[in-house]
């Protein structure tokens, strides 16, 4: 007898009762795809509230881990006590009735209550991605009917899971977010969700309470419409917008994830709204002739301030600009005037690729003004990326970059640093403060201008320059340069903890003075 009763689940439901394996394997993939469907969408749904930042990541994808484990356990925990069939109906339509809300939601809260932002932020991905998860266990009970078949369904429907999640984060990030709104994704996700529940709960003649939730779905969806927050432009990377100025009829501002990147005139390419980017053009005037045309390469484009400017003061200029960001490249085409035969080739690339590209000294100027998020891509700010800037320099080259620090300014120091470790001669420009020329004033941080070569360039030209156009801002270099520096470390490809070098207070620095990608 004791043989005999091994062989079956002594409480389980017969195999009539349960799920056939078509339904199982579907019902177990499309969850587990959701899940990473709703943890790839919340990094971009936050990114404009908190920055894109390593920080940002690790806390979603910890959240996410944490609804895969906690339902996990649960699931399988209550699937023991309650007769599997009447959940897994709720466990899609709330899910799908939360994921609905989420837009809405948190842009919401984002304006209104920021205080509340990541506690409301955490269970907008911890209670459906805990919902999703139980599925797996749940089905699991269902098909369990024999002990003698155990390992065989356990891992069937692990595997049927991973599967899932692989296909939801592969579609996410190569299909959905490049053709469809943040908004969109998560409201079609949660109307897919609550049909699910709804055939689960027609097959079963269960749990009935589908046509609440698709009343909850539908008031989602009106509600995102006017939820704060929205974009006029969803691109791969950013939530962008261009806003007109009030004072300048030709004045244009692209705002990238809330934070003011880039301001253009389209019909005066010269007047330069942002001090940093007044500081690269004097930087640069100073260091080549009045007039003279150059073989420009960009990191970061963004409204192509520069490009622009350089274009109008230097005609025959030649100004390659890798963005890897094409839903920009689009948007300074269809609305801040970017036509054909100005001398500025864009291409939607990676910078630190883009530079591979380039043959050994083929450029006059470099210019670094790539950001993402709030910060410099890591990968461009590294001894590795500098030495081939230098490379694609030619002798009389010369790299400006933008940075943007606070506090301590332990990353800005830091890369200048790097870049004196690369180039001879290595200058800053900033405001006295935050560059030590005024020790006994506390730094304010924001942006600051670093610029490099292996030939000397004329300072006093430059500070001259940055005089006329009023930014206030002072040239370091040598020992000045040096003892602020200090013992600032060095960024390599295998170490450059730039989120964490950068002050928690620079998370939104680039709505005063524009941070970058101008």
């Amino acid at each position: 007898m004791t043989g005999s009763s091994s062989s079956s689940v002594a409480e389980g439901p017969s195999r009539s009762q349960g799920l056939g394996p078509r339904a199982a394997a579907a019902l177990v993939f499309g969850s587990s795809a959701a899940v990473l469907v709703v943890e790839i969408v919340a990094l971009r749904l936050l990114a404009p509230y908190l920055g894109l930042t390593l920080e940002t990541s690790t806390m979603v994808i910890g959240i996410a881990l944490t609804a895969i484990a906690l339902g996990s356990w649960l699931g399988g925990l209550i699937a023991d006590q309650v007769d599997p069939r009447r959940l897994i109906g709720p466990s899609l339509g709330v899910s799908g009735a939360v994921v609905a809300l989420t837009p809405a939601v948190l842009r919401t809260s984002a304006e209104w209550a920021p205080a509340l932002l990541l506690l409301i932020a955490a269970l907008t991905i911890l209670v459906p991605g805990a919902l999703l998860s139980a599925v797996t266990p749940i089905v699991t009970k269902l098909r369990l009917t024999s002990l003698a078949e155990t390992g065989t369904v356990v891992g069937r429907l692990s595997g049927v899971g991973t599967v899932g999640a692989i296909f939801g984060t592969v579609l996410t990030g190569f299909v959905l977010v490049s053709r469809l709104s943040v908004s969109g994704i998560l409201i079609g996700l949660g109307t897919l969700l609550v049909a699910g529940a709804a055939l689960v709960e027609w097959r079963t003649r269960g749990w009935s309470g589908t046509p609440a939730l698709t009343l909850v779905v539908v008031a989602g969806g009106l509600a995102t419409t006017v939820a704060p927050g929205a974009c006029d432009t969803e691109t791969k990377y950013h939530c962008a917008r261009v806003v007109a100025d009030p004072d300048r009829d030709s004045g244009r501002t692209l705002v990238l994830d809330g934070l003011r990147h880039s301001y253009v005139d389209i019909d005066d390419p010269t007047f330069l709204e942002f001090a940093y980017v007044r500081a690269l053009a004097s930087v640069v005037d100073a260091a080549f002739p009045e007039g003279e045309p150059l073989v420009a390469h960009h990191l970061g484009g963004g409204g192509l301030t520069l490009p622009r400017y350089l274009a109008a003061t230097r005609p025959g200029t030649r100004s390659l600009v890798s963005e890897i960001d094409n839903g920009v490249v689009r948007i300074n085409r269809e609305q801040l005037g970017l036509g054909p035969g100005a001398g500025i080739d864009v291409r939607a690339e990676d910078g630190r690729l883009g530079l591979r590209r380039l043959d050994a000294g083929s450029r006059d100027l470099v210019v670094g003004d790539a950001f993402g998020g709030v910060s410099v891509p890591w990968h461009l700010t590294t001894v590795e990326a500098m030495t081939d800037v230098r490379r694609v320099l030619d002798e009389d080259g010369l790299y400006v970059a933008n940075l943007i620090d606070h506090g301590g300014m332990d990353f800005a120091r830091a890369e200048v640093a790097t870049l004196s470790e690369t180039f001879e001669h290595v200058a800053v420009v900033g405001e006295p403060a935050d560059i030590g020329l005024a020790p006994t004033a506390t730094p304010e941080g924001g942006n600051l201008v670093v610029l490099a070569s292996d030939r000397p360039v004329d300072l006093r030209a430059a500070q001259e320059a940055l005089n006329s156009r009023r930014t206030g801002w002072k040239t370091s270099t040598g020992d000045e340069l040096a003892s602020w520096i200090g013992d600032a470390q060095l960024l390599t490809d295998d170490y450059a903890p730039v989120d964490q070098l950068l002050q928690p207070s620079s998370t939104r620095s680039g709505s005063g003075s524009g941070s970058g990608s101008g």
